[in-house]
């Protein structure tokens, strides 16, 4: 979910500072004069790496999707991006969404495929509503099988969440028809089963988040024991963050330790990026965070072998920032210059860490991704030290184009092995 370039372009009236790269552009996109085209220049190099208790490998990447694979009930369409995986009864299940662009479409489909290789694919349903869907999450509950969607309009220049959706698998391998679950308006951004409990974090008034009016965002830690009716993990802590972030993940350490990311897109009275946090065993709805001026979009964290890992979105310029630190400016320009700026550079999906001992992110290794990419599923692999991660990107073997420029173009979905050694 993503803000859309008009939407932004219509409030640099208000902007009392310098002029926001690309306000000049169309509702399509920056004109080839406001922008340098990052294809035309030689992206800055990643930073340093910085390995933790593992060295970290990618031994394969493999295209799935389009792939010679899929089922003739699937028809993937020019973009195919947000995804999740699950595995259950010795098959993995596959969900992605394909629309003509990353924008919101009434064409939008949800596809729902499984496999016992990961190379031959069973089609197992199609979801279309006529408006927008996004964010399929998989929850393995024993022998159960959920998956919820996130329900949004039909502008591509608007953002307008309506609230999640669910399907079960049913024994006879036939799923149950939509049916709405969670209050109104609230998104799911990741269903999870982490030791014996299932959790979803989301968050509630995402359209804050683009309407600049500075009303805040909550996100909530919720858990269910049926898959439809879920409850605060903690009655009288149900927002464990408010302020400017939305998309959140978390995974929990041996000792019951929680670590999260919060993409904070919207900006608090700390700035803007991302929030690092961290919460006790036996109290996990108690959030305390640190500022990050990078942005981690679409984060998805799990646990492996004593590190709690990221995947996320990396901004492809010389620091990585997306908070440019210009406190001269009103708080509406900060915003639409920054996320015009952020707009307009190359993107990478990468692996990250977090440093225990310091409550921060650490850039481990980029994955083969460029231009619109970085919405990760991840599975265990063949071996213990194995992670299978799928992942969304432009073309791989494409020009390393501007995000926005992705955004309207072809994506496809990709399949990575990483492999973690102990060092």
């Amino acid at each position: 979910m993503r803000l859309v370039l008009a939407a932004t372009l219509a409030l640099c009236a208000a902007c009392n500072g310098p002029a926001p790269v690309g306000a000049d552009a169309s509702a399509d996109g920056p004109s080839d004069a406001a922008v340098v085209k990052p294809e035309d220049v030689a992206p800055p190099p990643p930073p340093p790496s910085e390995p933790g208790l593992h060295t970290v490998t990618l031994t394969e990447t493999r295209q799935v999707i389009p792939g010679p694979g899929l089922p003739a009930e699937t028809m993937p369409g020019n973009s195919n991006n947000n995804l999740d995986l699950a595995r259950l009864g010795g098959r993995v299940y596959l969900a992605w969404r394909t629309a003509p662009n990353h924008f919101a479409s009434t064409q939008t489909q949800i596809f729902v495929v499984s496999s016992t290789d990961e190379r031959t694919w069973r089609f197992e349903q199609r979801l279309a509503v006529a408006s927008d869907l996004r964010e399929p999450r998989f929850l393995v509950l024993g022998e159960r099988l959920f998956l919820y969607v996130s329900r949004l309009g039909t502008n591509p220049l608007a953002f307008e969440p309506q609230g999640v959706s669910v399907s079960e698998r049913r024994a006879d391998g036939a799923w149950t028809p939509l049916e709405a679950v969670f209050e109104p308006g609230f998104l799911t951004w990741r269903t999870r089963f982490e030791r014996g409990t299932a959790y979803a974090v989301g968050y509630l008034h995402g359209e804050n988040e683009y309407l600049f009016n500075g009303e805040p965002i909550d996100v909530e830690l919720l858990t269910t024991t049926d898959g439809r009716a879920w409850a605060p993990v903690d009655a009288m802590r149900r927002v464990v963050y408010r302020g400017g972030g939305s998309e959140a993940d978390f995974t929990l350490g041996d000792d019951g330790t929680l670590f999260a990311v919060i993409r904070n897109e919207a900006g608090d009275e700390t700035g803007w990026g991302s929030k690092v946090c961290r919460a006790p065993r036996g109290d996990l709805a108690r959030w305390t965070c640190r500022y990050d001026a990078r942005k981690f979009d679409s984060p998805l964290m799990f646990w492996h072998d004593g590190e709690a890992y990221l995947v996320a979105r990396r901004n492809v310029t010389a620091t990585g920032a997306y908070d440019l630190m210009e406190r001269d400016m009103p708080f509406v320009s900060q915003v639409v210059r920054y996320q015009l700026n952020y707009r307009n550079q190359p993107k990478r999906c990468a692996l990250w860490r977090y440093v225990q001992s310091e409550d921060r992110i650490a850039f481990v290794m980029d994955l083969p991704s460029r231009g619109d990419t970085c919405f990760a599923g991840v599975l265990d692999g063949a071996t213990a030290d194995e992670r299978v991660l799928y992942n969304y990107s432009s073309p791989i073997d494409g020009p390393d184009v501007a995000w926005w420029q992705g955004q309207q173009g072809e994506t496809r979905i990709y399949r990575h092995v990483l492999r973690f050694t102990r060092r």
